[in-house]
């Protein structure tokens, strides 16, 4: 199990404020509690859920962050091949250069063909082709490839509120 992996026991409260804060984020706490009594039979204060979102946060159950629109950043994924050559000496710094980048909004491995992936925002092309070069002159020793791809049209960027009900260990 992961270090960083929540330790939480979820109560059906949990999951439903879960899945009512994915469908609104903005919801009050006090908004909650009313939502819990009157869709889901669940009787609680709105200090309660107030603390349990709290909670929550701090113990890593969720996370936030604040992603831009579309329109004022162009999105793109990139795909890191390795050099296994020069994997050995050079790897920690390349990975470290992604994931602290202030481009980076998602970072990820991949299996299959074991690769670092990444989701990245830029201001403009140039932009993106400019991190593209800096990056192969400072690392290009550890990478083979580097294959991007524009994101265009973001059609849905949300998680859906149903995903939360299969965190429920009560049932």
């Amino acid at each position: 199990m992961d270090d960083d992996a929540p330790d939480w026991t979820f109560k059906d409260r949990d999951t439903v404020i879960l899945r009512e804060l994915a469908a609104d984020p903005q919801r009050s706490s006090r908004e909650l509690t009313r939502i819990l009594a009157e869709k889901h039979d669940i009787e609680v204060s709105h200090v309660t859920v107030s603390e349990t979102i709290r909670r929550m946060r701090e113990e890593g159950v969720f996370r936030e962050a604040i992603v831009p629109n579309e329109e004022y950043y162009s999105f793109a994924l990139f795909e890191f091949k390795f050099d296994p050559e020069h994997f050995a000496e050079t790897w920690h710094d390349a990975m470290a250069y992604i994931r602290d980048d202030p481009h980076t909004l998602f970072y990820f491995l991949s299996d299959g063909e074991y690769q670092w992936k990444s989701v990245m925002m830029f201001e403009s092309s140039q932009a993106q082709s400019k991190w593209i070069h800096e990056f192969y002159k400072r690392h290009g020793k550890v990478v083979s490839n580097l294959r991007n791809s524009a994101v265009h049209n973001v059609l849905k960027f949300r998680t859906d509120p149903e995903l939360f009900a299969r965190l429920n260990t009560e049932e």
